[in-house]
């Protein structure tokens, strides 16, 4: 979190061609003063129908199984949420909640005393974190299904700390999966773009960063980190929400907590770094390449600095968030094809796909 009143938002379908799949933005710190422990819970006023097909009146009893393992994460620039990993305390957030922090405040359900925090790891190009609490007494660890086998459909709700009210909850469905976003970068955190989301309709506001999208039965398969912003058509983008799928959050999270750092990122790379282009109107022109890796993808196909990224496998890259997009969307090992122009020229480059460095 770098900012007590910003929200992270950004215009929604920054790159929304099938390949890619929807776009969205983070959602950051939140601005409120935290409430006290979570004493209430705000839930939907009207349940909707169970996974089962049958009507359910109330989740409050999932509510009571997952509140305890959510808790209400705050640092100098704001606040957040995170998810109860284990009895050791440790705990898994956003990597733009944790933003340049070390230490941090942390507090559980039901106990009114803060507890002191301190950082394992972050990793910012799939937005996670883990931080580990001083004292991990009491501390209940959220249980975690399978988002393999989310569909569209499924009941959910989110579970966090929105504008710092401790222990709320929103309910929704599952609208899609399988969705690649991206967020933009912001003064203290740098952008990503997540593979592999979950689309929901359970509302996300500032401060539901790091916290829990659970099933009807108190499963946690998501960590909600993006909400569309902007408008669309002239309306107001509403019910667009984005979690990070369970699957990659564990194994994300026990790499940090095994190494203090990510050992395999299972990442798509090119092996260079690039920048937007900017054309003679003031419009973006393309991905730029600035430099190649030694012996990476792009060194082995032939690209160098110069050269400009105008499509990646039949997608337009007017900006490197298109270009982050489509390699999001694809794994190691896989070849691409680029449209590349240099002194002038249109030319085509074929490249097999490196991983992205670990953390």
């Amino acid at each position: 979190m770098t900012s007590m009143q910003r929200a992270r938002r950004a215009g929604l379908a920054v790159v929304a061609a099938a390949v890619i799949g929807g776009s969205g933005v983070a959602v950051g710190a939140a601005a409120a003063t935290p409430s006290p422990a979570a004493t209430s819970v705000q839930a939907a006023a009207s349940a909707p129908p169970a996974v089962d097909g049958g009507a359910r009146a109330s989740y409050a009893d999932v509510v009571r199984q997952v509140l305890p393992s959510v808790v209400l994460i705050s640092t100098t620039e704001g606040l957040g949420s995170g998810v109860v990993l284990d009895k050791a305390g440790n705990i898994v957030t956003n990597a733009h909640v944790v933003g340049q922090a070390t230490s941090f405040k942390v507090q559980v359900s039901g106990d009114p005393a803060p507890r002191t925090a301190t950082l394992v790891g972050s990793y910012p190009p799939d937005d996670l974190a883990v931080i580990r609490v001083d004292d991990a007494t009491g501390l209940k660890p959220a249980m975690f299904g399978d988002s393999a086998t989310a569909r569209a459909g499924d009941v959910v709700l989110a579970v966090g700390n929105p504008l710092g009210l401790s222990g709320s909850v929103t309910s929704g469905i599952i609208s899609a999966t399988g969705r690649v976003v991206a967020e933009p970068a912001t003064a203290g955190t740098p952008g990503a773009t997540l593979p592999d989301a979950i689309q929901t309709s359970a509302p996300i506001n500032p401060g539901n960063s790091g916290g829990a999208l659970v099933t009807t039965a108190a499963e946690v398969i998501g960590i909600p980190t993006l909400t569309a912003g902007g408008s669309a058509g002239g309306a107001q983008v509403q019910g667009i929400g984005f979690a990070i799928p369970s699957n990659l959050v564990r194994d994300i999270a026990q790499q940090i907590i095994t190494s203090g750092s990510v050992t395999n990122s299972h990442r798509a790379a090119i092996g260079a770094q690039v920048g937007a282009v900017t054309g003679q109107d003031g419009n973006p022109a393309g991905t730029g390449i600035v430099t190649v890796t030694s012996g990476g993808p792009a060194d082995r196909a032939g690209l160098r600095p110069g050269d400009i990224i105008r499509t990646a496998a039949g997608t337009p890259t007017p900006d490197p968030q298109a270009l982050a997009g489509v390699l999001a969307a694809a794994h190691p090992g896989d070849q691409l094809t680029l449209s590349v122009e240099r002194g002038g020229q249109e030319r085509t480059v074929k490249l097999t796909l490196g991983e992205l460095p670990a953390s």
